[in-house]
């Protein structure tokens, strides 16, 4: 089947074989004026020049005389207009104007597109509003007075932004299409001899129509369409919505008849309807696809990947399979997607936070460790830094104080990053940024085998910043970082880097819109969903809805007849067809298939063989395999290392836990990485409670507790509190929100435990302090180890209360009378429910030879944070649920805590028993 391009250049070149270089052929796109010349070459039989080919752009800047200004141009020649207009008092600010400029400069183009008289159009727009807001009010307030001379002075705005912009030979479309509109004469006086011919319109504007008209009605011509009957007979369908109204209208179709009205839609087609949940489920099913392709049809020429979301490129560029060599892209990838676009949005977010010149941690630590950002700085100077900031607890991190630590002699580029912001103004901000991607530039070309993918971002990027720079260095309206920030990111939605390669060979990516005027045997088309295909109701304009219908603008219904228009073209001499929409309800453009899908449901063409496919990722689901790891000769040797310097009750309770968790941390020494606390952490807090409590009784030790004492301390207890909770965490007065209250939360811990004290005494509690934060290592000879053992721990607190030996714990978490209660011996080493109480008995075992003979011993635990259970004891009974339970530390009790204690040591350091991995309970953490 031939396509349309070929079919119409075949006519033509029948028409005109000899004096091809005389016609003028216009297209709605460059990459349709490319595939033309290439059918026409196919034809050509003897050396000739080519005729002039443009685009509907080109075409009418051609008339027009005008150039296309870029979006950045327009706005800030626009907000310059606006200020001059607008008194100081009453102006918005860059950032503030940024959020109603771009749709005015919208709003704008649509008028003079469709050549509108822009006074009567805001005059309405101003009655509209005055009547809307307001006008029953005997005195307007001063707001009001402003809104209503907004929408006054948009009449004002629009005559003189055009002026201002024709003064300098620029425009927007709709300003250069409006002039061309009016230039059209002087246009054929100078080519009223050359025939031209416009092929594959469908929308047309009005400017576009008279010139159209204009022109065939004046030169030797003719213009092509390319609709299918079944939608031009349907007076209900969409897709020819515009070409009813054309074909009815024009003169020059009334004289000429309507070329061409095709017939391939009816023609036997394959359509898959193909439903997946989630758009990168969709990348990996085109994959798929193209992987099956390739294979069952060894060429994929005439395939097509049709783009219904443009977000979608860069996953599927990952996805299509390698074997694909050859690939033609036709949408630009975003530069917003690109690794240093996320980098600069954070620089300058941050410097836009930290103009008192001091850095939130996570900010710079964002920067220096993002994945672009390698190479600004030694990775060894940047570790240093962080690992400086982690240990002193920075979490506002001052200019100097950071080139302090992340300066050398050698390298200095952290000036670019971190600037002191107090000298710097914006231009010199975007120059940093300008020459940030130079530095990186350097950085990736020094490497051996570096990503030229990377330094094209980073040339785009320069230009980018040189652009802003160009503009602010003319315009001067940028004077915060926060319109700095909006406008880069305003700049980079609409910026791309344009991939090259060989538009006319390979696989065919692209964008609805790119697929004008060409065709293809296989399609298929992603994001088929309502919302996306077509795009909706979405009103991003000034001019409401019904003045919209009567000045005949444009509306939504217009906008999703062009995508009917798109889709359905694309469809008519397509063979097989493959429609991917999301089903997933999780997201804004998922769950519900387009009107599209519905419609090819509905039309029953018998030769359209429609299957619908409801498509799932596999899940391969692989069971955790828990890992068990031998121990070889040089584990052994590190475990006799470990045991000669000391097991801790909480590292043998962590080897209970989990015994490969005591691998990592207790034989090969890794401990968690030191992070900057933004509020105080459950360690950081028992370390505060138990420090203060040591300090607060200390001078008591060996001295018997009075109630007079308890009053004593409590007048010690705020400078206490507040000095350890500096030296662990931060000065209090300059905690805010959550860490002022964690300071709160251990003063009063502290307070509750006093009072607890001051209970006990008053209840005739005799109480004498023996030790506070003991350090009782103990050498251990443990049958069938020939090797020395040693356990090691601090214990918090030794008391004598009423002639008992007590050994006390503290806890500032939650902690009940349970958890030191054991039946089963065995059941302590194999459950870390059972922690609390081996850890207190390993407490008194490592104190047993100074425990006076014939005396009693408690140990236990003082849970902080319910301090109601008050002293919470170690207790043995004989079944779980009997009350006949011992809750003193006998002789017998430790000797058989000793056989489980040697028993443990000797599993963990035993050559035939690997550390195996145990899956963790939820009580466990």
């Amino acid at each position: 089947m031939k396509s349309f391009l070929a079919e119409v250049i075949s006519e033509i070149y029948s028409r005109h074989p000899n004096n091809l270089q005389d016609l003028i052929l216009v297209l709605p796109s460059k990459r349709a004026g490319a595939f033309l010349k290439k059918e026409l070459k196919g034809l050509i039989v003897k050396t000739t020049f080519l005729p002039t080919i443009y685009s509907i752009e080109e075409f009418v800047q051609e008339i027009a005389n005008l150039k296309q200004a870029n979006n950045l141009e327009l706005l800030f020649e626009l907000y310059q207009i606006y200020c001059r207009l607008t008194p100081d008092e009453h102006r918005d600010t860059l950032y503030e104007f940024t959020s109603w400029g771009t749709t005015a400069i919208q709003d704008f183009n649509e008028i003079d597109r469709y050549l509108i008289d822009p006074d009567k159009v805001f005059d309405h727009l101003f009655n509209i509003k005055e009547l809307d807001h307001w006008t029953h009010a005997e005195e307007k307030t001063t707001l009001q007075e402003n809104y209503l001379n907004f929408w006054k002075e948009l009449k004002t705005l629009y005559h003189d932004y055009t002026a201002a912009l024709t003064a300098k030979g620029l425009g927007y479309q709709g300003m250069i299409y409006r002039e061309a509109s009016e230039q059209v004469e002087y246009y054929l006086q100078a080519n009223q001899e050359r025939p031209h011919y416009f092929i594959g319109f469908n929308a047309l504007n009005k400017a576009e129509s008279a010139i159209l008209q204009e022109i065939l009605a004046n030169c030797e011509g003719e213009i092509y369409w390319d609709i299918d009957r079944e939608f031009m007979e349907d007076a209900d369908h969409d897709a020819s919505l515009f070409l009813r109204n054309i074909k009815n209208e024009w003169p020059h179709i009334q004289k000429n008849g309507f070329k061409y009205i095709a017939d391939h839609y009816h023609k036997p087609k394959e359509i898959d309807l193909v439903g997946i949940p989630g758009n990168i489920q969709q990348a990996k099913y085109i994959g798929n696809l193209l992987t099956s392709i390739q294979h069952e049809e060894a060429s994929i020429e005439n395939t097509a990947v049709v783009l219904g979301q443009e977000a979608l490129l860069p996953a599927i560029l990952n996805a299509i399979p390698g074997e694909i060599e050859n690939i033609n892209i036709t949408s630009g990838f975003p530069l917003q997607h690109t690794p240093f676009a996320s980098l600069f949005d954070t620089l300058i977010q941050s410097w836009h936070k930290s103009q008192n010149n001091k850095w939130y941690y996570r900010d710079l630590d964002s920067i220096l460790t993002h994945p672009a950002a390698q190479g600004i700085l030694p990775q060894s100077l940047i570790n240093k830094g962080l690992e400086a900031i982690s240990k002193e607890n920075i979490i506002y991190v001052t200019t100097t104080r950071i080139h302090e630590l992340f300066s050398n002699a050698v390298n200095s580029n952290i000036t670019l990053l971190f600037p002191d912001l107090r000298q710097a103004n914006i231009n010199d901000l975007i120059k940093n940024c300008s020459d940030l991607t130079l530095t990186l530039r350097d950085h990736y070309n020094e490497q051996e085998h570096h990503n030229p993918v990377y330094l094209q971002y980073l040339y785009r990027f320069f230009q980018v910043f040189n652009q802003l720079d160009t503009i602010q260095s003319k315009y001067h309206t940028v004077n915060d970082l926060r319109a700095l920030l909006q406008v880069y990111r305003d700049l980079l939605v609409k910026e791309t880097i344009d991939f090259q390669g060989e538009p006319l060979s390979g696989l065919q990516v692209m964008g609805m819109l790119e697929s004008r005027n060409l065709d293809f045997d296989r399609v298929i088309i992603s994001s088929v969903n309502e919302g996306v295909l077509p795009g909706g109701k979405s009103q991003n304009s000034f001019l409401p809805f019904d003045l919209k219908i009567h000045y005949g603008l444009p509306t939504y219904k217009e906008k999703d007849a062009v995508y009917t228009y798109h889709f359905y073209r694309l469809l008519q001499r397509a063979k097989k067809v493959h429609l991917l929409y999301n089903t997933a309800t999780d997201s804004l453009d998922g769950g519900e298939k387009s009107r599209f899908i519905q419609q090819l449901l509905l039309s029953n063409n018998p030769k359209h063989r429609i299957r619908e496919i409801l498509a799932s990722p596999t899940l391969a689901t692989t069971p955790k395999e828990l890992v068990t790891l031998a121990k070889s000769e040089g584990l052994l040797n590190r475990l006799k290392q470990v045991a000669g310097e000391g097991f801790s009750p909480s590292s043998l309770t962590n080897y209970i836990r989990n015994p490969i968790d005591f691998y990592k941390q207790r034989v090969l020494g890794i401990k968690e990485m030191d992070m900057v606390e933004e509020t105080v952490a459950a360690n950081t807090m028992g370390t505060i409670v138990h420090d203060s409590l040591e300090e607060l009784f200390t001078p008591y030790i060996g001295k018997e507790l009075l109630p007079n004492d308890i009053a004593v301390i409590r007048k010690n207890l705020v400078d206490v509190v507040t000095k350890n909770f500096t030296l662990s965490y931060s000065a209090p007065e300059t905690a805010r929100g959550q860490n002022l209250i964690s300071f709160h939360v251990a003063k009063k811990y502290v307070e509750k435990y006093l009072d607890y004290e001051a209970a006990r005494l008053k209840e005739g509690k005799k109480i004498r302090i023996l030790a506070l934060e003991n350090d009782v290592p103990v050498q251990l000879d443990i049958p069938g180890l020939d090797f020395p053992v040693k356990i090691k721990g601090k214990v918090d607190r030794i008391e004598e209360v009423d002639g008992v030996w007590t050994v006390v714990d503290y806890k500032t978490g939650a902690v009940q009378p349970g958890d030191l209660k054991i039946y089963d011996w065995d059941l302590m080493l194999e459950d870390y429910k059972y922690s609390k109480a081996f850890q207190v008995l390993c407490y008194v075992y490592m104190m047993r030879n100074s425990i006076p003979e014939h005396c009693e011993v408690q140990a236990g635990i003082i849970s902080l944070k319910s301090i109601g259970n008050e002293f919470m004891p170690f207790a043995k009974a004989d079944a779980p649920r009997a009350r006949n339970a011992i809750n003193k530390v006998t002789p017998e009790i430790l000797d058989e805590f000793e056989s489980k204690l040697f028993k443990l040591i000797r599993e963990i350091c035993d050559p035939g028993i690997p550390f195996t991995e145990k899956e963790i309970k939820s009580y466990d953490y």
